[in-house]
C-alpha cells in the first residue's frame, strides 16, 4: 500500500494506458507516481521459526487434573487434561491431555 505523502490518502493504481507508464495517483490531490518498469527488491527477511510453547509446562503437571482417556498412541488408561478457550465465547472449550504412561507423554486435544 501506498499513501500520499502530501494529504496521507490512500494512493490508486492506474493500469498503463496508450504508452503512459503504470501509476499511483492520489484522488483528492494532484499527486501522482509513476512506476519504473522493473521491480528491484531492497532486502529479504529472513523469517525465523519460533519454537512451540508446550500446553502442560512442569509447574502444571504437578496440579493439573486427572482423568481416564485412552491414549492414542500407547492405549494408556489415564491422562492429565487441561481445559482452554482458544476461539469465540460462543464455541465450546477445548480440552487438551497429556499421557501418564512415564514412556510415553503423549499430548493430543479434543475440541
Amino acid at each position: 500500500m501506498e499513501f500520499c505523502p502530501t494529504c496521507g490518502i490512500l494512493l490508486q493504481f492506474e493500469l498503463p494506458y496508450m504508452g503512459r507508464p503504470a501509476r499511483f495517483f492520489c484522488p483528492t490531490c494532484p499527486y501522482v507516481s509513476h512506476m519504473e518498469s522493473k521491480v528491484k527488491i531492497k532486502r529479504r527477511q529472513h523469517l525465523v521459526k519460533k519454537e512451540i510453547e508446550p500446553i502442560f509446562s512442569k509447574e502444571d503437571m504437578k496440579n493439573a487434573p486427572t482423568t481416564e482417556a485412552t491414549c492414542p498412541k500407547c492405549r494408556f488408561g489415564k491422562a492429565a487434561f487441561q481445559q482452554i478457550q482458544i476461539r469465540s465465547a460462543d464455541e465450546p472449550m477445548s480440552t487438551f491431555y497429556k499421557c501418564l504412561n512415564e514412556h510415553c507423554g503423549e499430548q493430543w486435544r479434543e475440541d
